[in-house]
């Protein structure tokens, strides 16, 4: 199989990588024609160890850090023309940026992290920390969660506020998280899909998105009811029994990455 057929799968995706990695669409595509022209030369190899897109982020990242990454600093980069998730990668320094990115936004595990970047998976699973942490700290909104089983919902509440967030509700019911987001617009929805009195939380979160624009995190133990194939299928879906940091992780993401636009509601 030739370079190109092994390669041409991946090429949209670490395209998406650079541009979020550099913050600008036409760098990104410099540093990923310059990783592939540096591969057609001979200059580089794909590593026989690696998966094929392993191995092409891998060579990216050795061209990357060989030139662009020596480019990086706070008095360099000009931030007034990106936008709000751009900017808040950019602040982020750049080797957490690289493991963030690389896990949040292109799915690889650590340990694929790790060998792109070269590095042990301690010190990848410690730069995410870290990415996290300052995506944390920036990001503490309010948040309401749906949820109507008391226990589950303190749990979820803790971990909410372990993070830095404000929960400004907890609603039991379709119409009681109506109800809470007229109240008081959250930042965040956390929402389970059955609920206390039959209700469904699917349509509580398609009554409040009609509205508001807002994040919104499934957490339930009956994903197959949302993964139908039809859409709009949820961004983040998190299954019963979940682990603790497996929703700390999808509450940065959704922060993260969630576009701030105006609310849907008139004026």
């Amino acid at each position: 199989m030739s370079l190109l057929a092994r390669l041409a799968p991946h090429l949209p995706y670490v395209r998406r990588y650079a541009r979020a990695l550099t913050g600008d669409q036409t760098t990104g595509d410099h540093y990923v024609r310059v990783a592939l022209e540096a591969l057609a030369a001979g200059e580089r190899t794909l590593g026989d160890q690696l998966t094929p897109r392993v191995a092409l982020y891998h060579v990216f990242h050795a061209i990357w850090c060989s030139s662009g990454a020596q480019l990086e600093g706070p008095e360099v980069e000009d931030l007034s023309m990106t936008d709000d998730a751009t900017r808040r990668l950019l602040r982020i320094a750049p080797r957490s940026r690289q493991a963030f990115l690389l896990t949040a936004l292109e799915g690889f595990t650590p340990s694929e992290a790790a060998q792109i970047l070269d590095a042990d998976f301690s010190e990848v699973e410690q730069l995410i920390a870290e990415a996290q942490a300052e995506i944390d700290a920036e990001l503490a909104t309010d948040v309401l969660i749906i949820e109507d089983e008391p226990v589950i919902a303190a749990d979820i509440e803790a971990l909410v506020t372990e993070l830095g967030h404000t929960v400004v509700d907890i609603a039991a019911t379709r119409t009681e998280a109506v109800d809470a987001v007229a109240r008081k617009t959250p930042g965040l929805v956390l929402a389970d899909i059955q609920l206390a009195d039959g209700s469904s939380g699917i349509d509580a979160v398609k009554d409040i998105l009609a509205r508001y624009n807002v994040p919104v995190i499934f957490i339930t133990a009956f994903p197959e009811r949302l993964l139908t194939g039809e859409r709009p299928e949820p961004t983040f879906l998190i299954t019963k029994p979940f682990q603790p940091e497996t929703v700390k992780a999808a509450i940065g993401q959704a922060l993260f990455f969630h576009p701030r636009k105006a609310s849907k509601q008139a004026a």
